[in-house]
């Protein structure tokens, strides 16, 4: 096997590990990871990122499901508006140049990481809000569009979401984004099949790999503070984000 597909294979192990500690972020690494290691071209790299995303996010699900933490009316409120969006958003990312799709990637990351720094301490069971659905739903459609657009499962603001609009406690809201981030993957990458199909053995062996990294991870998330790991790993998003928009950006 070439040692570029191999190093990013076992790197897609640590996606899924993010998946499962945080409910998001790490699938934000995925197109890079296939463009930059796996030598991918990035139309593709978002189509495989989809269906990577999408199996790992099912698997992280599962585990958290079996716990509790899993919230299906929320789930399928959130996640069936992004299923709406996620194809229309397929669409567009065959319509813009792969180097813009870089440049737009790279800049989406650093609004990831500094949004993720943001974010407060969610608010436990006693304190949690009153569900707001027309917010749920409209957050779930635009989270649904930017998954589709650029392959990635929108956790990074699914959770907030899902603390600030649906009133879930963050151990459940993160459970619960795993199943949102599968049905809006699931959407998109059926918009992008329409424009070719994907290496079935490199999906799946990235699948693979990242499943298991997800399971892991689910399993480290015990006892673990999620908002102080939240701030390192979006202190790592910006820095590929930077790394990113600084390759891209320059005059061809």
């Amino acid at each position: 096997m070439d040692p570029h597909l191999l190093i990013a294979i076992v790197l897609s192990a640590l996606i899924g590990v993010s998946l499962g500690l945080l409910g998001g972020g790490g699938s934000i690494l995925a197109v890079p990871l296939l463009v930059y290691v796996a030598q991918i071209d990035v139309r593709t790299a978002i189509g495989m990122s989809l269906a990577v995303v999408g199996a790992t996010s099912l698997g992280g699900a599962v585990v958290h499901a079996r716990r509790g933490r899993v919230r299906l009316r929320a789930a399928l409120l959130f996640g069936g508006a992004g299923m709406v969006g996620a194809p229309l958003g397929a669409q567009v990312t065959h319509l813009v140049p792969p180097r813009a799709l870089l440049v737009l990637f790279a800049a989406l990351m650093i609004v990831v990481g500094a949004l993720m720094l943001r974010v407060r301490r969610p608010p436990s069971d006693s304190a949690a809000p009153r569900p707001r659905r027309l917010r749920v739903l409209g957050a779930g459609l635009g989270v649904g569009l930017l998954t589709g657009f650029l392959g990635v499962g929108g956790g990074f603001l699914i959770v907030p979401a899902l603390t600030m609009f649906a009133g879930l406690p963050i151990r459940s809201a993160i459970g619960t984004s795993l199943l949102v981030i599968t049905l809006n993957a699931a959407a998109g990458l059926v918009g992008h099949l329409r424009h070719g199909s994907l290496p079935l053995d490199l999906t799946l062996a990235f699948s693979v790999a990242s499943v298991v990294g997800v399971v892991l991870g689910v399993r480290l998330s015990a006892g673990r503070a999620p908002v102080q790991l939240r701030r390192v790993f979006a202190v790592f998003v910006i820095l590929i984000g930077l790394a990113l928009l600084a390759g891209n950006a320059r005059p061809a």
